[in-house]
């Protein structure tokens, strides 16, 4: 894993693909200063901000496609409105940032949310499998991407402290380790494959049950057993990076193993790439497991 510094703007297609290429190698992209950082005065509100103490928000979320901020604790109407701008401005700059950097990545994906992080991550209590400093690989419970990448921008708004990542080495490292220990062969067995039809049944009757893919049931597993996994955790290698205040970073976090060691108050946002934007389609986690599974995970186009 390398952390590469961006130049602003990418100068040529030649360099927004060679951008692209050391993403999905598997490296993070790094910009010392933020060209859509919120203004300091919008950073220091979002600093005030207190979460819900709901289980069911992890973060402060944005959700773009219904224009709508969740997880935030009782507010006044005119400061639950300053948030929803704030959130809104910096998800709108993050995307246009990407958009121009990695423009074939932006022709074909799909906008997820934003989220902003205000608690300390050292020492946070949560449940082992919402533990943010806990080494894992990023797969979504409730919205599967058979297959398609999860491409994240994180923004450092701290004042004064990084926010310092651990971060493993390649996801190919970690799937010869250990994806058959966490079930690799068993998601497409005769009884997941029952599994998976009854859930589809469950949806023709409008049961809210994700459509997941082997892929998508190995990769929730695959986080699970990483987090849950002490000798791994303790032992397994493990990079130690830091990201100064107004710094933001850009990767594949289907890819990176990667925990946060501390840092608060980070902003975010989310884009699911699919397969066919890739320049480097062979190294995707999808293509990885099918390799390693030798048959398909994921339907070609879902």
């Amino acid at each position: 894993m390398e952390v590469i510094p961006v130049e602003t703007p990418a100068r040529s297609q030649e360099a927004r693909l060679e951008y692209s290429r050391q993403l999905e190698r598997g490296n993070i992209l790094l910009l010392a200063q933020t060209p859509y950082m919120p203004s300091e005065e919008d950073c220091a509100f979002l600093r005030a901000q207190r979460q819900s103490e709901s289980k069911a928000h992890k973060n402060i979320a944005y959700k773009p496609h219904l224009d709508r901020a969740t997880g935030t604790a009782g507010q006044a109407e005119e400061d639950a409105g300053r948030l929803h701008r704030i959130l809104a401005q910096y998800s709108q700059g993050a995307l246009a940032f990407l958009s121009e950097i990695f423009p074939h990545y932006a022709r074909v994906w799909k906008v997820d949310y934003a989220s902003f992080r205000p608690v300390e991550e050292e020492g946070r209590v949560l449940p082992l499998r919402h533990r943010n400093d806990l080494m894992h690989l990023d797969a979504f419970p409730t919205r599967p991407t058979h297959g398609a990448r999860i491409l994240r921008a994180f923004t450092n708004i701290h004042q004064t402290k990084d926010r310092v990542w651990g971060a493993s080495d390649s996801f190919e490292d970690l799937a010869g380790r250990y994806a058959r220990a966490a079930g690799l062969d068993r998601v497409t067995t005769p009884l997941s494959s029952a599994r998976r039809r009854a859930a589809q049944a469950g949806r023709l009757v409008g049961l809210k049950v994700p459509a997941r893919s082997p892929y998508d049931e190995f990769m929730l597993q695959f986080h699970h057993f990483l987090k849950g996994h002490e000798e791994f955790q303790r032992t397994g290698r493990r990079h130690v990076v830091a990201f100064p205040p107004g710094a933001s970073w850009i990767c594949f976090t289907d890819q990176i193993g990667h925990s946060v060691l501390s840092g608060q108050y980070a902003l975010e946002q989310t884009c699911i790439v699919p397969l066919e934007a890739m320049v480097l389609p062979e190294l995707s986690p999808l293509a990885v497991l099918e390799r390693l599974a030798g048959r398909p995970l994921a339907a070609a186009g879902a």
